[in-house]
């Protein structure tokens, strides 16, 4: 690589988009991950956003992308690209090809990659020779997806014949925050590739534990790919090859690897196996560079944790109230706990001008055409997609009007979700793919003030010219050299168990959300008096509700007022307001 030579490389799988822009010594300058990126299942404008939130400042790009298989979609990936980045270098093709190079660089060898999907792809002397990777619908055996649809069918089979969810379903139910097995019916019908993928550890899981079919599912996984491994290595005459596993199949489940390892071993008894951890993001930036990050490090470690800034966070500290917190009864417990929201109210009286100034910077917004955006990252994420969640029934709102943003998605709602705060591009990302407009309010919610996938997401909201909020429980936080339109830091001081910031932070972050979308929906006229008369009447308790809001605004009898609300459809602004 040459002085100055900046190499982006972007790998788009089933599961997720992996990116690295290398310097010219092959070291990890960013890297990140962001939704998955299949050029068969995704629009020219979805990779576009995609491509407008990484490094722009690269010389040679890679892209490879899972289905670009054909000249018709290496020319489409290219026009992409290069639009992206009209003054690069730029090379594209398959995530095959990006994974092969990952694993080998010039050398010949058989790169078998297990993810959401599957494919064995070997060389030898510049000859390539494939065999899998067909798709859902045609191939894909032993990757992901295939494993999961095997595991739905299995449970509703089951379920059809004795009707009785089995242990597997359970499973699969709480994995999906489903609460029937009917319920799969309505989630399989809108569920991409990368949904059923998802249910893969459901499968590993349950064969661990001795569940008969799904073992037998994992077993007949691991040899296929064994078979279709020595079907390349005899078509290439390599009787000796060096194999390595790719994906997160074999990344996540070791055991898989070992079965693969174990089958091979018969089928292909001189094989060298191994497992290779490395990003496929690096073979394409491998490939863009044409060789020349071959023999670097390429390093891609994750970002540096400013270790004194995270100890400055109050959220952090240790609570000298609960240094005996298990040695106490439950009454001192209760009482303890009881106590310390005190300084949640402290807290919020602290803070009284930012607040209000934020209530007026939103309520602008909305009553201008604009709307609301929470962006949070675990209990902060939750908490903004509750309170957007309780507006549209609350009020009659759109749901357009207040969203919530989450690290990870919807999954990240009830389980962690790994490494979603941690890339600010990501944050940025979302953003964009919301369609955030310059008369936009986003909100950044982080307990610390320091989550790069909240700071990505005002970053993009300032750029697009938006007004931002961004709201913490950490006074001491080290400031953007340029502030956000609005800084709300809670000084709820150090949670009773340390850094658990679903307590108190969690608290006092949640009451300035209610005050913000609340005097929002106020200024909007949503309320009169005290009486919400937007309410959405949908079931028996909110329409008793609604009988007392008529009740009490129009000063009638119970009976004469569920009378008006029948003759107004239930619409208690029309009830209130007929002559």
């Amino acid at each position: 690589m040459h002085a100055n030579q900046l190499v982006l490389g972007i790998e788009g799988g089933g599961t997720k988009t992996e990116w690295v822009l290398l310097s010219s010594e092959g070291n990890a300058v960013k890297h990140g991950a962001l939704p998955a990126a299949n050029l068969r299942l995704i629009s020219d404008n979805a990779l576009e956003k995609m491509f407008g939130v990484l490094p722009m400042e690269a010389t040679h790009v890679g892209a490879y992308l899972a289905g670009c298989v054909n000249d018709a979609d290496r020319a489409r990936l290219f026009a992409l690209v290069q639009k992206a980045w009209p003054n690069a270098q730029i090379s594209v093709g398959s995530d095959r090809d990006s994974g092969f190079a990952t694993c080998f660089g010039n050398d010949d060898g058989i790169c078998v990659i297990a993810g959401t999907g599957s494919a064995v792809t070997g060389r030898k002397n510049g000859r390539i020779e494939k065999a899998g990777g067909w798709g859902q619908l045609l191939g894909d055996k032993g990757g992901g997806y295939n494993l999961a649809v095997q595991a739905l069918r299995f449970v509703l089979s089951n379920y059809d014949i004795d009707h009785r969810v089995d242990e597997l379903g359970a499973q699969i139910l709480r994995t999906l925050a489903l609460n029937r097995l009917e319920d799969l019916v309505a989630w399989a019908a809108d569920a991409d590739k990368m949904s059923v993928a998802k249910l893969a550890p459901v499968v590993f899981e349950a064969a661990k534990h001795g569940q008969h079919e799904m073992l037998e599912a994992v077993q007949f996984g691991a040899h296929i790919l064994a078979e279709f491994t020595r079907a390349v290595a005899l078509r290439l005459d390599l009787s000796r090859p060096k194999v390595r596993l790719l994906g997160g199949l074999f990344g996540h489940h070791p055991e898989y690897a070992d079965l693969f390892k174990d089958y091979l071993s018969d089928l292909l008894p001189g094989a060298d196996v191994g497992v290779c951890a490395r990003s496929g993001a690096l073979g394409a930036a491998w490939l863009a560079g044409k060789g020349g990050t071959q023999n670097a490090e390429c390093k891609m470690e994750g970002d540096a944790i400013d270790v004194a800034e995270l100890a400055a966070a109050l959220t952090e500290q240790r609570n000298p109230r609960s240094e005996k917190l298990d040695q106490m009864t439950t009454p001192e417990l209760v009482d303890l706990f009881v106590a310390e929201e005190n300084y949640v109210v402290e807290a919020l009286e602290a803070t009284r001008e930012s607040i209000i100034s934020a209530v007026d910077l939103v309520g602008a917004a909305l009553k201008n055409g604009g709307r609301l955006f929470y962006v949070g990252a675990g209990t902060s994420g939750r908490l903004g997609v509750l309170d957007a969640s309780e507006i549209p029934p609350t009020f009659s709102a759109s749901t357009e009007l207040v969203q919530g943003i989450i690290a990870g998605g919807a999954r990240a709602l009830h389980s962690a979700v790994e490494g979603a705060e941690d890339q600010p591009e990501a944050g940025a990302f979302t953003v964009v793919e919301r369609g955030l407009t310059s008369r936009d309010v986003l909100c950044g919610l982080a307990a610390s003030g320091r989550t790069p996938f909240v700071l990505g997401a005002l970053q993009r909201a300032r750029e697009i010219g938006a007004k931002t909020i961004l709201l913490t429980c950490n006074p001491a936080r080290r400031r953007s050299e340029m502030p956000w339109d609005v800084e709300i830091d809670l000084p709820t001081g150090p949670e009773l168990v340390t850094g658990s910031t679903r307590l108190k932070a969690g608290t006092a972050t949640k009451i300035v959300l209610n005050i913000l979308s609340t005097c929002a929906m106020i200024r909007l006229g949503k309320v009169r008096g005290n009486l919400m008369i937007d309410v959405n009447v949908s079931n028996e308790k909110l329409r008793d509700r609604a009988v007392r809001l008529v009740r009490l605004g129009r000063g009638c009898s119970y009976d004469e007022a569920r009378a008006l609300l029948t003759a107004t459809n239930w619409n208690v602004r029309s009830a209130l307001e007929r002559k």
